[in-house]
């Protein structure tokens, strides 16, 4: 068998064993909606809710066994014939009867596409990276650039034959509505298991064991959020910029004029045009005013209005319905000096309260509404608040002060549009910034034991820095997004101080990271500028790479250890002097003599700079051995010899060498060469505080690369490594970005390169511990009661 014929022959396997993989799972997940079902009957509602619950379940009931019959009929029929365009497997095509090319499209095709794409982006969310893996074996397999649009390896493709054996089964858009998550859920959960028993056999093949999906990368120009719309091929979890048509990732590995989204920008912006296309539905002014306030995510856009400012009726009643609630409750209303607010047994019944509260405010606030696009404005809030506090991810005591937020919020809201249209709104970050350092795992046991980001309410300077900023915004309300922007710089600044110098847990961990990167740094600066010194000059090869890539790392470990100043940094540089002139030709029985009495010590010197840098004995030897060799070719005049006035003036260059490497940012810092160089293996940074990440995942995409550098300080993450799956938070950022420092609740302190970080982002060994932004989650909330009732809006 040829291997084309042998290729061919495992891609066909390959596809059946997926099909296998989804048809063994329907049971399962047929059980588990099943399941789902019968516990909404045992949820609480209002009557109405209550009968359209027990309308839908005795629905899925009767029909469910259909439906499921159904997916494994299209599933196996998909297999063999493939899938139409319009997601069905193909139907013999009836005499005499040829479809038209052009056709009207009814709502009912809309709304089936729109509830198959967000199917599709569930389903990727969990199985992207699997999905990469698998295309990429795919395509070298069958030797095509990309998958077909309709292959059933695409999760829209699967999402459309679900969604059309769902309406053949005599099943709606209100039980799969009342179903909706469970559904999500579910199938995410049966795609990623497919795709990976695919990987997994065809690694077992040696089908491309290691995945490296750098050559597929490519640039445009043209490359656009817009371009996250195809789910089916998403590069990373819950989409990212992709080529139009292909489904890659684009290429570039650092930021530029090509756009590259993370995962969770492209994510956060899908969510926000779907609000802005359902809720201009319903109101257009409210779609129009967003439209034109909106700016590029990756810039701030003056602050627009729907008029210069809030209507004045409208914001008067706003700053009157804040006065009344904080006199309602004076217990809140503290003193910036005093100490936090202990809440742990009233905050419950306190948030209770505050809810109650917003309700009676926002009837009242809509009717001092001028416009539909108002009322819009404040339904929408008050719905994102809601959701942000029954998040119980949250601890009550700091969901109370996030209540304070809402009437703030809401008068940014009305007077800026584009914080319903763009991502980075200062209001949006800080809420999410702040939300991201305590929705982390076991926050209440954390919370009771004293340790992790957040411990002991009273007393916890994190929770005393959120009261402080919700307190700032409430003391100046007519700066909007001014004094959100404000407080968001202060709140960051305040979390690199946190974990620097004041968390028990981080601050030993940060230290030692900043000086691994400080290391580094100065190591790729001298390597720099010993290149620079060392082009013109002829030194022997060997002298050359031990003076690079070993001397440059020595000197720069006793900068940091000792300073730049110190006599030990003159004692390496001198070394370094010594070496060069000793493997220059000795032509004259004196200079060898002075060669042979410098020797001993200067070889000394070398193996104790090596010893600080932790290169092994075996090691040591081995560069030993390379000079010995370039001090011999030195002896039998077989190196070039360097002038004497040469000689002195390299002396005098590696004496003040510290004077000659730039600080970040003056001109002639080649700031590229070292961000590239800082990403190399970190190994030899390991120390019993601090674990480095040395293996681990596959060559990260640029996508998943985006997705590294966008991780902020504070939030929390599930991590994967050296067979410990435990809760760590992301505690420092270097300097340069390159670098990130995460720390458990415990004080295991783990440190990673930017690309491996991407890499185990990648593998999904590293997971956030929220699927998204706290604003991002509260506005799909929304969008989901918005579903069910989108009148209330405009009432």
């Amino acid at each position: 068998m040829t291997v084309a014929a042998r290729n061919k022959a495992m891609a066909i396997q390959a596809r059946r064993i997926y099909v296998e993989a989804l048809v063994r799972g329907m049971a399962t997940l047929g059980q588990a909606i099943s399941d789902a079902a019968t516990q909404l009957l045992t949820q609480s509602g209002v009557p109405v809710l209550m009968h359209a619950r027990r309308e839908g379940v005795e629905a899925w009931q009767r029909c469910s066994p259909a439906w499921l019959s159904s997916v494994l009929s299209g599933l196996r029929h998909a297999a063999v014939y493939g899938v139409q365009e319009d997601g069905r497997p193909p139907e013999p095509a009836l005499a005499g009867i040829t479809p038209s090319k052009l056709a009207l499209v009814d709502d009912d095709t809309i709304e089936r596409e729109i509830t198959a794409s967000r199917l599709a982006l569930a389903m990727m969310d969990r199985a992207s990276w699997e999905f990469t893996d698998l295309r990429t074996r795919i395509q070298m397999l069958e030797q095509h650039e990309d998958l077909a649009p309709q292959d059933l390896l695409r999760a829209n493709v699967l999402a459309k034959l679900v969604l059309d054996a769902w309406g053949r089964s005599g099943m709606g858009v209100s039980e799969w509505q009342m179903l909706r998550l469970q559904l999500h859920e579910e199938f995410a959960i049966l795609l990623a298991e497919a795709y990976h028993e695919v990987n997994h056999w065809l690694v077992n093949q040696a089908v491309m064991p290691e995945v490296d999906l750098r050559p597929f990368i490519r640039r445009s120009l043209n490359t656009g959020p817009t371009a996250s719309a195809d789910w089916g091929g998403a590069a990373g979890p819950r989409g990212g910029a992709i080529r139009a048509g292909s489904g890659l990732p684009e290429a570039g590995t650092v930021p530029g004029p090509i756009t590259v989204q993370s995962p969770a920008s492209s994510q956060a912006e899908e969510v926000l045009r779907l609000l802005q296309r359902i809720v201009g539905s319903q109101v257009p002014a409210f779609a129009a005013t967003a439209k034109q306030g909106a700016g590029p995510a990756s810039v701030s856009p003056a602050p627009q209005s729907r008029s210069a400012q809030a209507p004045q009726r409208l914001s008067a009643a706003i700053q009157q319905a804040q006065e009344a609630m904080r006199q309602e409750d004076p217990s809140l209303d503290l003193n910036l000096s005093s100490d936090v607010l202990s809440l742990s047994d009233e905050a419950p019944q306190r948030l209770e309260q505050w809810q109650q509260r917003h309700q009676n405010v926002k009837t009242v606030l809509k009717q001092a509404a001028d416009t539909p696009a108002e009322r819009a404005t404040i339904e929408l809030v008050a719905m994102m608040f809601q959701s942000i506090l029954m998040e119980d991810h949250i601890p009550a005591t700091v969901r109370v002060w996030f209540a304070r937020l809402q009437m703030p919020v809401l008068r940014v809201a009305v007077s800026e549009p584009d914080f319903f249209a763009t991502t980075d709104h200062p209001a949006r970050q800080l809420i999410d910034r702040m939300g991201a350092c305590v929705m982390g795992f076991n926050t209440s046991a954390n919370h009771a034991a004293g340790s992790g980001a957040f411990a002991n309410a009273g007393g916890d300077p994190l929770e005393r820095e959120i009261k402080r900023v919700v307190q700032v915004v409430e003391a100046y309300p007519d700066t909007g997004r001014r004094v959100f922007q404000t407080v968001l710089t202060e709140f960051e600044k305040f979390l690199d101080n946190y974990f620097e110098n004041e968390n028990q847990n981080t601050r030993r961990g940060v230290s030692l990271a900043q000086q691994v990167e400080q290391r580094e740094t100065l190591a790729i600066q001298y390597t720099i500028e010993l290149r620079k010194m060392l082009a013109e000059v002829p030194v022997q090869d060997g002298v050359r790479e031990f003076l690079f890539q070993i001397w440059a790392d020595v000197l720069a470990v006793t900068a940091v250890r000792s300073g730049a100043q110190s006599d030990g940094i003159k004692q390496m540089k001198r070394a370094a002097a010594d070496l060069i002139w000793s493997a220059s030709a000795k032509v004259t029985r004196e200079e060898r003599a002075e060669v042979i009495r410098r020797l001993p010590p200067l070889l000394k010197t070398l193996r104790d700079g090596m010893l600080d840098v932790g290169l092994p004995v075996d090691k040591q030897d081995e560069q030993i051995r390379h000079l010995n060799n370039a001090l011999a070719a030195a002896f039998t005049a077989k190196t070039a010899a360097i002038p004497r006035e040469r000689l002195d003036e390299l002396m005098d260059q590696l004496e003040t060498l510290e004077a000659l490497l730039p600080e970040a940012g003056e001109e002639g810092m080649d700031e590229e060469q070292i961000n590239q160089s800082l990403v190399r293996d970190l190994s030899g940074h390991e120390s019993e505080g601090l674990e480095v990440v040395a293996e681990g995942g596959s060559a990260p995409t640029a996508t998943m690369l985006a997705w590294a550098r966008e991780l902020q300080v504070g939030g929390w993450y599930m991590l994967d490594y050296r067979n410990r799956n435990e809760a760590v938070q992301l505690a420092w950022r270097g300097n340069r970005r390159q670098m990130a420092l995460f720390v458990t609740t415990h004080g295991r302190c783990v440190l990673f390169s930017i690309s491996r970080m991407a890499a185990f982002l990648q593998a999904g060994l590293l997971l956030p511990a929220q699927d998204e932004a706290l604003t991002v989650k509260a506005t799909r909330n929304a969008l989901a009661k918005l579903d069910g009732d989108p009148g209330r809006l405009l009432n």
